[in-house]
């Protein structure tokens, strides 16, 4: 077992292949925005050198993916997310303020079914996931729904921003 995953030593959660396939055979992912040459999904990716937090993601053609570091600027990270075509893989800490402001703001929230197995790591991640999905045109709502293996989104409820 990787003691990291059980502490704080580590920010960087390499996202699970078999996890990432599913998800990008439904959104066909064009940049990594938080990677590394070891652990990349895309092709095309920025790694620390390249900082994916001061890259200009509005140019970007096509959809991002980001599981940025976790740890207190995972924040900083999801503000890149509005007015992008992008999904962000973050832990479902419901109870912070960068959730609370990414949830106003995305057009889509996965809740994940079960727990991942980050880095090829024995067992599963002590924290549930979640994505944000983040679309170039603003919508006043979030589209609540569960994530499951095969791609399959169960649409559990819809949050509109009128009257809330």
């Amino acid at each position: 077992m990787n003691p990291a995953l059980y502490s704080s030593a580590t920010g960087e959660w390499s996202t699970p292949q078999d996890f990432f396939d599913d998800v990008d055979s439904a959104f066909h992912f064009t940049v990594d925005a938080a990677a590394s040459a070891e652990n990349h999904k895309c092709p095309s990716y920025w790694d620390k050198a390249l900082d994916g937090l001061h890259q200009d993601w509005r140019g970007v053609e096509g959809m991002i993916w980001c599981n940025p570091p976790y740890g207190r600027g995972i924040g900083e990270w999801l503000e890149k997310g509005p007015y992008t075509d992008s999904i962000f893989l973050v832990p479902a800490r419901t109870d912070t303020r960068w959730f609370k402001e990414a949830f106003e703001w995305a057009a889509e929230l996965y809740l994940i079914a079960g727990r991942l197995k980050f880095g090829g790591a024995e067992n599963s991640a002590p924290f549930p996931s979640c994505m944000f999905r983040f679309t170039k045109k603003y919508a006043p709502s979030t589209r609540v729904s569960y994530w499951r293996p095969t791609g399959a989104a169960d649409t559990a409820l819809t949050r509109s921003m009128e009257g809330a």
